[in-house]
């Protein structure tokens, strides 16, 4: 039975724009502190905290920079205006001495920056590949809804995102502020004494030229907010769609035997057709919103290059400025408005940030849950016990199928003991088999597994083969240190793989490689090879062939005798001697549902 055949993520991502409006609007503090607690735990944070230290530094000692730029404007045009060759001379070799600093510095910080880029990556992929892979954590998460669905997308694609998007906006953020710091304090001294001459009285408006910097900024912030407010969502919605996208995609490359062997190419492009219809549709509804958006931040683009020369020409026309002054005060509030409208400027990649944030901090949040399994029908308990015995007590899985029980409400099972388990239909018999495994709560009962002793697994289709050499992948999970290369070998002989032998060593993509049958060898191999103390089989006897089971079945008498062995359904009959006790099955099949009954969610 396919692992996944009751499970909400063979579907697509079902995440509506509301849906994700509704999750920006009640959560950024805490998905912020979810990525934070990530960084935290980080084996290099200390290298993040040296990388944002630098950061700054080179910040501050670049608004510096400017600042003595800044000033350089007055002396370099009153020396033009005057016609002073020398000092016009001399202004230059100040500016070159400048800009070489400055120059230093951007490099610098551009280093600094991207290294800051892929560390932030590294603390929190591997973050999040830790809680993945926590024991039985990735299986429980894919039971758990639409947060389940494609976590590759969310730790490869969102992560790497979500990281580019904090490193730039954290760094342009930081900028803008120590820029508008240092030039708040430049417009403050130009126009000081400025007033304003109305009905014959002087009115002082001391800095003026501040405070319009603020208001002009303030002003496109707020438009921008109203105009754009829609784009986090609809970028969430788009990632959402995409992911679909890519799983459709994925999973037909997986398959391209079964489509290409039942001629459904055409049906397949169908299914990839509609895919596309929807990224295309929420990729519209991004367009739309940021074009909206352009209409407010290139209308104050082009005013912003003449405005800082009108604010400043009152102070120019009254005498108080010079040209090089005129010059000097316009650089300055164009500095200061810069960084004043830096959420103007950044606002779709602000939106842009907040959705990846929302994906990744909502998919690291169901990670670090204590429970992944719903609350409804989740009843089956799991606890150690003694060694060398298995209790199931009142066990009753439910699944899609509908119920499963064992026949006796108490059930013990030795080491050593040889049981076979039917009566079931193969529909059921996989959530059992995940239910002895401690991978399936839902239904009731107590589950009381042997400690410290290693179970392995044969569960129906195809076998999970990783990708590397052959000796690792007949030791997974194991090192492959920790078996003798001539029990490699021997598996290998038994098996009737002696061709694979001299491959030990040989990394390749053994799922692709090897074909059907072969992969069922191998899996077999690594049961021998490992020689666990359990051994718990979904109905795979009954599906191999007497080249593979008459093998099998001396190592059961001879090397694995010690090992328990639980198989569920039925078992051929070479075998039947093997197994000194049959635990029956009860089982009924789901409620019929009711034609006349309101659909879920209404009320009767």
């Amino acid at each position: 039975m396919d692992a996944t055949q009751d499970s909400p993520a063979t579907q697509p991502e079902h995440v509506t724009e509301a849906q994700a409006e509704a999750d920006v609007q009640t959560g950024l503090l805490r998905q912020v502190r979810q990525i934070g607690q990530a960084l935290r735990q980080s084996a290099v944070r200390r290298t993040l905290a040296w990388l944002a230290a630098g950061i700054t530094l080179v910040i501050a000692l670049t608004a510096y920079g400017q600042l003595q730029l800044n000033e350089w404007n007055k002396p370099f045009y009153d020396a033009i205006s005057r016609r002073d060759l020398g000092d016009f001379r001399h202004e230059l070799l100040v500016f070159l001495v400048i800009a070489l600093g400055l120059l230093v510095l951007n490099v610098a910080q551009r280093w600094l920056g991207e290294t800051l880029k892929w560390r932030l990556r590294e603390s929190l992929v591997e973050d999040l590949t830790a809680q993945w892979m926590r024991p039985r954590r990735a299986f429980w998460l894919t039971q758990s809804g639409p947060m389940g669905v494609n976590p590759d997308q969310r730790m490869h694609d969102d992560t790497r995102n979500l990281c580019e998007l904090s490193a730039n906006l954290a760094i342009g953020l930081l900028q803008a502020t120590v820029l508008f710091g240092s030039f708040a304090g430049v417009l403050w001294t130009i126009s000081a004494a400025f007033s304003i001459h109305i009905g014959g009285q002087d009115y002082a408006v001391p800095g003026y030229m501040l405070w319009a910097a603020i208001l002009y900024s303030g002003t496109g912030g707020v438009l921008s907010y109203f105009v754009g407010r829609r784009l986090v969502s609809r970028n969430a919605e788009r990632y959402a769609r995409e992911a679909d996208l890519r799983y459709s995609l994925v999973r037909i490359n997986e398959h391209l035997d079964g489509i290409s062997l039942a001629a459904g190419e055409a049906d397949e492009q169908r299914r990839i057709r509609i895919d596309l219809h929807e990224v295309l549709e929420a990729t519209r509804l991004v367009v739309l919103s940021l074009t909206n958006l352009t209409w407010v931040t290139a209308t104050f683009g082009w005013i912003t290059n003449i405005f800082p020369v009108l604010v400043a020409a009152p102070l120019y026309f009254s005498g108080k400025l010079s040209f090089g002054g005129l010059i000097m005060a316009a650089a300055a509030f164009t500095q200061a408005e810069v960084s004043l409208r830096w959420f103007v400027d950044n606002y779709s990649v602000i939106a842009d940030w907040r959705a990846t944030l929302l994906r990744v901090a909502s998919f690291r949040q169901a990670l670090t849950d204590a429970e992944l399994t719903p609350e409804s029908g989740a009843d089956i308990h799991f606890t150690p016990g003694p060694a060398g015995v298995l209790h199931i007590d009142g066990l009753n899985v439910e699944a899609s199928a509908g119920h499963v029980r064992f026949a006796d409400a108490g059930i013990e099972i030795h080491s050593g003991e040889r049981v076979q388990a039917t009566g079931a239909p193969d529909a059921l018999c996989g959530p059992l088999f995940r239910a002895l495994a401690g991978l399936w709560p839902w239904g009731s009962g107590h589950i009381t597994q042997p400690g410290g002793e290693r179970f392995t697994y044969l569960p129906r289709g195809l076998p999970y083969l990783p990708r590397g050499a052959l000796r690792d992948v007949l030791a997974y999970p194991q090192q492959a240190g920790d078996f003798a290369t001539t029990r490699y070998a021997d598996s290998l002989q038994r098996f009737h793989l002696p061709r694979l032998v001299p491959l030990l060593d040989t990394t390749r993509r053994w799922d692709r490689e090897l074909n059907h049958d072969e992969q069922i060898a191998v899996a077999l191999a690594r049961i021998f090879v490992q020689q666990p103390q359990w051994l718990l089989i979904d109905g795979v006897l009954a599906t191999l062939k007497p080249e593979a089971l008459a093998p099998f079945a001396l190592a059961l008498q001879g090397e694995l005798s010690a090992t328990g062995v639980i198989h569920i359904g039925a078992v051929p009959g070479p075998c039947k001697a093997l197994f000194t006790r049959t635990l029956p099955l009860a089982w009924t099949p789901p409620p019929t549902p009711d034609p006349h009954a309101p659909p879920a969610g209404e009320a009767p």
